[in-house]
């Protein structure tokens, strides 16, 4: 123990000279905190609690199995659409908008899902196809009057199609080069639409983008964006699960066990890989086209490579392959820090610290999804 200490010691005295006396002994704190986690965590208490823990998550999950019939049976869909419906009437247009923009999240992540989770691909630069479709929708609905529902379709397809493109030159890599290719992916979209400003409006982004309409009726306030969004999470939700436990849902499990065996067994391994790239690409363009239509408004500050780091969050913290567990995760990193905004200042260490010690603990995620 005395020998770890010169590890926080080493980083205090490197950042001395960028930050100061204040933040480098911030620096020391946080890595000696870090260091006496360890230690900690090596002794056989908290193993014990580790062990603990597992075997309450474990029940509280075998207790979901047995209520599963239950909960997808006519009564309880027809209550929890009735819960979902009632809802934002009971709250005020700031709880709705976090409802609302937790929703988008959660389409994103069970998007990333097919790819990260499914797949075993790891995307850095998710958010690229989610800008994709934002600024498609947008440039086609303010230069040419493209309407938000055929809107939805066209941002899916374009992000689809920058997925086909980069997937067949991509997709042979493997692991570690695949996430640099896609996180260098990432950077470059920003940068054009910073740039491309005849196309792109540059920094201003592009105003005045085309309402939701049904019959003569534009859907503008938060109620309507709120029981649209609550529709895209419905449909998600279903063909998420049905390209899980279909064929090719478990030939994508098997490419991420072991892509060599996958492939000794038969599998065409690029085609599926490629697939649940599209796939998940899509979904997040659709997102984009509905983000885009929501805000009336877009520019490249709202697709930041953080955003892609967010919707991985979600998905390894609630845990990969498991839809509740995702929902679970967008409720956590995007609802409950709106609730707690008045410790703002705070938030982004609690979250750290949160992550730090999943891995540690539940590096399966929250609800990982059980091996069959």
């Amino acid at each position: 123990m005395r020998s770890s200490i010169l590890v926080p010691l080493a980083a205090g005295l490197l950042a001395f000279p960028f930050t100061g006396v204040r933040n480098a002994l911030s620096v020391f704190a946080v890595a000696c905190a870090a260091v006496f986690l360890l230690h900690v965590y090596r002794t056989a208490t908290v193993v014990a609690f580790r062990e603990s823990a597992d075997g309450s998550i474990d029940r509280l999950r075998g207790l979901l199995s047995t209520l599963a019939p239950y909960l997808r049976s006519s009564a309880a869909l027809s209550i929890i659409s009735i819960i979902f419906l009632i809802l934002p009437i009971l709250l005020n247009d700031y709880y709705r908008d976090i409802l609302t923009l937790t929703g988008m999240y959660i389409v994103l992540a069970l998007g990333l899902n097919i790819i990260v989770g499914q797949a075993g691909l790891l995307n850095l630069g998710y958010v690229a196809f989610y800008a994709v479709g934002a600024y498609t929708y947008a440039i086609l609905s303010t230069r040419f009057g493209l309407s938000f529902w055929p809107g939805l379709f066209v941002g899916a397809l374009t992000a689809g199609a920058a997925a086909t493109l980069l997937g067949f030159v991509t997709l042979r890599l493997r692991g570690d080069y695949f996430a640099i290719v896609t996180l260098g992916l990432g950077e470059i979209t920003r940068i054009v639409l910073n740039n491309w400003s005849s196309l792109t409006g540059g920094p201003n982004g592009i105003a005045r983008i085309g309402r939701p309409m049904i019959g003569g009726y534009v859907l503008s306030s938060t109620f309507d964006f709120y029981y649209l969004i609550v529709l895209i999470v419905a449909v998600t939700i279903y063909a998420v699960h049905r390209l899980m436990f279909s064929r090719i849902g478990r030939a994508w499990i098997a490419i991420r066990g072991d892509e060599v065996a996958a492939e000794a067994m038969g599998i065409n391994t690029f085609r599926l890989k490629l697939l649940a790239f599209v796939l998940g690409s899509a979904w997040a363009g659709l997102t984009g086209v509905f983000f885009a239509a929501k805000m009336a408004f877009v520019s490249p500050e709202s697709f930041t490579f953080f955003e892609s780091v967010m919707i991985l969050c979600m998905v390894v913290l609630g845990g990969m392959g498991s839809i509740p567990g995702i929902i679970l995760g967008a409720f956590l990193l995007i609802a409950l820090p709106e609730v707690f905004r008045d410790f703002q200042d705070y938030r982004m260490l609690a979250f750290g610290v949160a992550l730090v010690l999943m891995m540690i603990f539940r590096p399966q995620g929250l609800l990982g999804a059980v091996k069959k």
